[in-house]
């Protein structure tokens, strides 16, 4: 992993650059950028880890599917794209500048790409892949598995947690491939980039 090269093809890119070394010192930092916004979170062991819906919800209106009443969280999915501001992870993000994300309904790879003003995506080191291909090889048998396993999906992945079987399950929940090469149109981007190991 370097983060370095990583920082240097991510900024040659277009995106804004933020590196940390650790969960509480971005956390930190995030907690002081947003202030008195409506904040959505995309699907994110990450954010969890971190613990920054607790630390956000003080001064803002925090919104997350995974902190939804039961039944509300279509609904819930669908106000986060209009929030003022984004926070989402990636499944692997190449050194040479590439971001990838796999998402079963849409709602984090659509959010992250369109609608919102401001988009964090926050990286742990454990995202970084050398190359392209490796970073969406990491994507698909490293993240999708381990998410499909804390969903408790009946998919292969899931029951053996080894790798993706590009299955045709009906609870497969590898259905949408995001990558993104440069920052989209429209919204400002900032990339957090953690020198430790974070989320999927």
């Amino acid at each position: 992993m370097n983060f370095a090269k990583l920082t240097d093809n991510l900024t040659k890119r277009g995106w804004a650059v933020s590196t940390f070394a650790n969960k509480e010192d971005a956390a930190a930092y995030l907690n002081q950028q947003i202030d008195g916004q409506t904040v959505a979170f995309g699907g994110s062991m990450t954010l969890k880890q971190m613990g920054l819906y607790e630390q956000l919800s003080e001064h803002n209106k925090v919104i997350w599917h995974w902190k939804a009443a039961p039944g509300t969280e279509d609904e819930v999915r669908h106000n986060a794209q209009h929030a003022a501001v984004y926070l989402s992870s990636v499944n692997g993000v190449a050194e040479t500048g590439e971001l990838i994300n796999i998402d079963g309904n849409g709602n984090r790879v659509s959010a992250i790409q369109y609608g919102p003003q401001k988009i964090y995506l926050v990286i742990g080191s454990n995202k970084i892949a050398p190359d392209y291909e490796q970073a969406l090889w990491r994507a698909r048998n490293i993240a999708a598995p381990k998410n499909a396993q804390r969903q408790h999906r009946n998919t292969p992945c899931a029951i053996n947690a080894d790798r993706c079987y590009d299955c045709n399950s009906p609870e497969r929940s590898c259905r949408a491939l995001s990558v993104l090469w440069c920052p989209p149109r429209g919204a400002e981007y900032e990339i957090i980039l953690i020198d430790e190991p974070l989320g999927y």
